[in-house]
């Protein structure tokens, strides 16, 4: 049993991304709210003779704040369910089958949003598997803002959702923080034969591995130019829509 539960799931992956302590998790929190000013951007890769890879392993998100984690995409998802249920028994509109409810619509959402990077993944022949759960771990996030939104909206207005005017400001800051953390994470990869240090944007390394691990044969334009396009639709347009959904829940 345990054989086949690692076949589907590389469990020593997993845990690298749940490798957090209470000083990442803060500071983590703060940068997914806060992250105009932060610097660097750039991830740090553990040395070659102690990884064991043939290529580079990045240091887990307890010794290297720009790592994706998995700790707080879960802890906020979980948290959103609860407090979205919590909201509505304040406002007397609790039902039995309301939590249920809520864990479906945002489980559902979270599926959605696999399958259509699943499929993105796909058609851009990006297969690493190490990359998909850091995409994974990148969708995640967005759950912080809302929780943010729906909170301050309902101190401000009593209600759920995002309705009144601090409720869609809060939501419009939250959004675009998120998508601005999502672009401006920056890998540094640093070749064996090139000494200049090359940093491109988390998800863009992601979706752009060739270009970012200084491969000898990078893609092509036209791929690297729906990977690009790839990369503007998930931030910006995709994060919106289920932002705007998860929050007016």
């Amino acid at each position: 049993m345990s054989a086949q539960f690692n076949r589907y799931v590389n469990v020593s992956a997993m845990k690298h991304y749940f490798n957090v302590s209470n000083k990442y998790v803060v500071n983590k929190l703060f940068i997914v709210l806060f992250p105009w000013r932060h610097r660097p951007w750039s991830r740090q890769q553990q040395p070659m003779a102690t990884s064991g890879q043939s290529g580079p392993m990045f240091l887990p998100p307890r010794e290297d704040i720009n790592s994706p984690d998995m700790y707080i995409p879960v802890m906020a998802f979980v948290t959103y369910i609860l407090l979205s249920t919590l909201l509505a028994g304040l406002q007397g509109a609790f039902r039995p089958e309301l939590l249920g409810l809520t864990a479906t619509n945002a489980f559902a959402v979270v599926i959605i949003e696999l399958l259509l990077l699943k499929l993105g993944t796909y058609l851009l022949n990006i297969s690493n598997e190490s990359q998909w759960l850091d995409l994974v771990a990148y969708s995640g996030y967005k759950f912080v803002g809302i929780i943010v939104t729906i909170a301050l909206a309902a101190l401000t207005t009593g209600g759920k959702g995002t309705g009144g005017y601090i409720g869609w400001s809060v939501f419009a800051y939250t959004y675009m923080a998120n998508a601005f953390f999502l672009v401006s994470s920056q890998h540094s990869i640093v070749p064996n034969q090139d000494r200049q240090q090359k940093q491109l944007r988390s998800l863009k390394y992601v979706i752009l591995p060739d270009t970012a691990s200084g491969a000898h044969n990078p893609i092509a334009r036209s791929h690297k130019s729906r990977r690009t396009q790839f990369l503007f639709i998930y931030s910006y347009i995709i994060q919106l829509a289920f932002m705007w959904w998860l929050s007016s829940l």
